[in-house]
C-alpha cells in the first residue's frame, strides 16, 4: 500500500489516463476525488474506487473557471481534511479544428490554453495553500510529447502542454523546501478517447494506430493508461522522495529516436 491514508485529486479522471492513475492510486490505499466536465463519468470511476474499500468523492468542476475549482478544492478538505496529491491531467482538443498556421485562430488559442494551462495553474494555486499547511505534497503534471517532439502541428495545444512543464520547472523550484514535489509525465501515444476527436475509433485509426507503432515508437506498441498511472504511482509516492523538477518521458523509447511524421506521411492528420 504505497499510498495509504493519502488523499488524491485527479482531474480529468473520468476516462483515459486519469481514469487510470485514479485507480491504480485507490489499489494502492488512496482516497481519490474524481473530477470531470460530466458528473456521471466522474461518478462511476468513484462507484470503482470505492468498490475497493477506499472513500472517493465524484465533482464536476470546469478547471479553467477559478469559482468551480475553489468549490471543488473545498469540497475535498471538507470531506477528506487534506490534500497529499494533485494530478493535474485534465486536457484535451475537442471542439477545435486544425492547429497549424493556416486554421488556428485566436478564438482556438485562447480555448484550449485556458483548459490545458490556465486550468493547472488555478488546481495548483487553490491546493498549494493546503499542501503548504501540511508541509507535504506531491503534483504530477500531464504534458505531451507534441510539446517537446510534434510530428504534426497543433500549435496551442503543443503550446499549452509546453508551458506545463514550465509550470513544473518553476513550481518545484519554488515549492521544495516546503517539502512539495512537483514533477511531470510526457506520454507518448496512449490509446484514449482523447482520440476521438483528432481520428474516430474504426480501421482508419487502427491502421494509423499500427504505423505509428511501426514507424515511431522504438517498443513497437501504443501506450495504455495503465503504462501511465505506473509512473505516476511512483511520483505520488515515497519512492520518489527525492525526486523532483523533473520531466519523466512514458512514451515507449520516444523521443530517443528520431522519427518519420505518421501524421503527415500518412495523409491521416488531426480530422483526417
Amino acid at each position: 500500500m504505497l499510498l495509504e491514508n493519502r488523499v488524491a485529486i485527479v482531474t480529468g479522471g473520468a476516462k483515459g489516463m486519469g481514469r487510470g492513475i485514479a485507480l491504480k492510486f485507490a489499489r494502492e490505499g488512496c482516497d481519490v476525488v474524481v473530477n470531470a466536465l460530466h458528473i456521471e463519468g466522474a461518478e462511476k470511476v468513484a462507484e470503482e474506487i470505492r468498490a475497493m474499500g477506499r472513500k472517493s468523492l465524484a465533482v464536476k468542476a470546469d478547471i479553467s473557471n477559478n469559482t468551480e475549482v475553489k468549490n471543488m478544492v473545498d469540497e475535498t478538505i471538507k470531506q477528506f481534511g487534506k490534500i497529499d496529491i494533485l494530478v493535474n491531467n485534465a486536457g484535451g482538443v475537442t471542439g477545435v479544428q486544425g492547429g497549424d498556421t493556416d486554421t488556428a485562430t485566436e478564438e482556438d488559442w485562447d480555448k484550449i490554453l485556458s483548459v490545458n494551462l490556465k486550468g493547472a495553474f488555478l488546481v495548483c494555486m487553490a491546493v498549494i495553500p493546503h499542501m503548504k499547511k501540511n508541509k507535504y505534497g506531491k503534483i504530477i503534471n500531464l504534458s505531451s510529447m507534441g510539446a517537446v517532439s510534434p510530428s504534426v502541428s497543433v500549435l496551442h495545444y503543443h503550446s499549452a502542454k509546453a508551458g506545463m512543464l514550465g509550470l513544473t520547472l518553476n513550481l518545484a523550484f519554488e515549492l521544495a523546501p516546503q517539502s512539495i514535489y512537483v514533477n511531470a509525465i510526457v506520454p507518448g501515444p496512449i490509446e484514449t478517447p482523447f482520440w476521438d476527436s483528432l481520428q474516430p475509433p474504426g480501421p482508419g485509426r487502427d491502421a494509423l494506430f499500427a504505423a505509428i507503432a511501426g514507424k515511431e515508437i522504438p517498443l513497437g506498441r501504443i501506450g495504455t493508461p495503465e503504462d501511465i498511472a505506473g509512473p505516476a504511482l511512483f511520483l505520488a509516492s515515497g519512492l520518489s522522495d527525492y525526486v523532483t523538477g523533473q520531466i519523466i518521458y512514458v512514451a515507449g523509447g520516444q523521443p530517443l529516436s528520431s522519427h518519420a511524421a505518421t501524421f503527415l506521411s500518412s495523409g491521416e492528420g488531426p480530422g483526417g
